[in-house]
């Protein structure tokens, strides 16, 4: 597990918090991890009636950690625990809710796609410049995305890399609702809290028919991954990588 993800119970609801304030919750191999395993843990405990995803206040996350990156992009070992978190994600069982505040970068958008309910607040800006980096879209987003945003929409967001606000993501259909800040981690727990109030079975049977196939989404994932992968070693995206890292120097 990682120190930089915090797993709790509120009633019915499992709440996992990405909590590596002083990198805006930049993703680690580890924190992946912790992420897949209580989610998989969800779909397991008949306790657990809903899974609540948050970050911390001005972050949501910033995508992954530009180091565990680099490591891939050199050749070497790493990825399978984001892959085990995107898999989790789509054979997710239980509702899932997100409250997203502020940086929302790569998989701090993407992780949307996979949400029931999505909250933002307006200071939220949800970015995913994939291909600037010389990569490809993740989380069978290529797959959701032009189905939940309409075609042009969802390049614009995913092969453009447009920074999205909170309330053009909610005119696309990206998120549900727009809150204050402050107000932000109240209405997540209280829609939560609804969701768990509802008749199980039936409630399961909705979704379930509202998602459709994880097994053709788990594919377009593991599709996905395989370009990403052979993507991440090319010259073109250590490059892009190379000028990234040298303009945060």
């Amino acid at each position: 597990m990682s120190e930089h993800v915090i797993v709790e119970r509120q009633g019915a609801a499992q709440i996992i918090r990405m909590n590596r304030a002083d990198k805006k919750n930049a993703l680690t191999r580890a924190m992946y991890a912790a992420m897949a395993a209580a989610l998989n843990t969800a779909n397991d405990d008949p306790e657990i009636r809903v899974n609540v995803i948050l970050g911390v206040p001005g972050a949501f996350s910033a995508g992954n950690d530009i180091a565990d990156f680099m490591v891939v992009a050199a050749g070497g070992d790493g990825g399978n625990e984001v892959f085990d978190f995107l898999c989790a994600l789509a054979k997710l069982e239980k509702p899932l809710i997100s409250g997203v505040d502020g940086v929302a970068v790569g998989v701090g958008t993407t992780i949307q796609f996979h949400c029931d309910l999505s909250f933002a607040t307006p200071r939220t800006v949800f970015h995913t410049p994939f291909t600037d980096l010389g990569i490809i879209p993740e989380a069978g987003s290529t797959l959701i995305g032009p189905a939940l945003l309409g075609r042009q929409t969802a390049f614009a967001m995913l092969a453009l890399g447009e920074p999205f606000s909170a309330e053009r993501a909610l005119d696309a259909g990206l998120i549900y609702r727009v809150v204050a800040e402050d107000a932000l981690e109240a209405e997540v727990l209280s829609a939560a809290a609804r969701i768990a109030d509802k008749p199980r079975t039936a409630l399961a049977t909705a979704r379930r028919l509202m998602v459709g196939d994880s097994e053709a989404l788990v594919a377009r994932i593991t599709e996905e991954g395989q370009l990403f992968r052979k993507l991440l070693t090319s010259d073109e995206a250590k490059q892009a990588f190379f000028s990234f890292m040298s303009r945060k120097k």
